[in-house]
């Protein structure tokens, strides 16, 4: 995995209007689910030490140690529309690591879009397919396409820092019609 794939903006191989809209929203995706389904829900997939997927380039070291990982799939009305992938690397000691081993089935996004105290970075994108491990790690939850495009960010609270990395799902689409 190069981190050079990961890119600032949807230049090649751009995504429809309707996925550009969501891959570019710049608040909580939690939130903007949330206005356009019925039922919304958080599944807790794993939180545990392991190896991050998306994060080389982004955080020093991300891929030659164990960093503390947090996955869920976000939910409208019982459909999987998004896969995130969040990763605080296990040296870090702090607030953010405390919240983060709590959060349990609640979105990581009512945390970041509420909290004075995190600044974003960048967004960046890239689309995804059967050989990338995010790719892999959706297609097992969820019907998918040949391609799955993906945007992350790095949060920091103080000197902690967080990567959420989201994979849209298919079923984004019709969110919003």
């Amino acid at each position: 995995m190069r981190a050079e794939l990961w890119r600032n903006s949807l230049r090649a191989q751009t995504p429809g209007a309707e996925l550009r809209s969501w891959l570019q929203e710049p608040g909580s995706l939690t939130l903007r689910c949330q206005q356009h389904c019925r039922t919304f829900r958080v599944r807790l997939l794993r939180y545990a030490r392991a190896r991050p997927l998306a994060d080389r380039g982004l955080v020093a070291d991300a891929g030659r140690e164990l960093a503390r990982v947090r996955e869920v799939l976000l939910e409208c009305d019982g459909v999987p529309v998004i896969f995130a992938h969040t990763t605080l690397l296990g040296r870090s000691r702090g607030r953010l690591s405390r919240w983060l081993a709590r959060l349990g089935s609640r979105s990581l996004g009512s945390l970041l879009f509420t909290h004075a105290g995190f600044r974003r970075g960048a967004i960046e994108f890239r689309r995804l397919d059967s050989r990338h491990p995010l790719y892999q790690r959706a297609a097992a939850l969820a019907a998918t396409e040949k391609y799955l495009w993906a945007r992350r960010s790095l949060h920091r609270l103080g000197r902690q820092q967080v990567v959420v990395t989201e994979v849209f799902l298919p079923a984004i689409g019709q969110l919003g019609k």
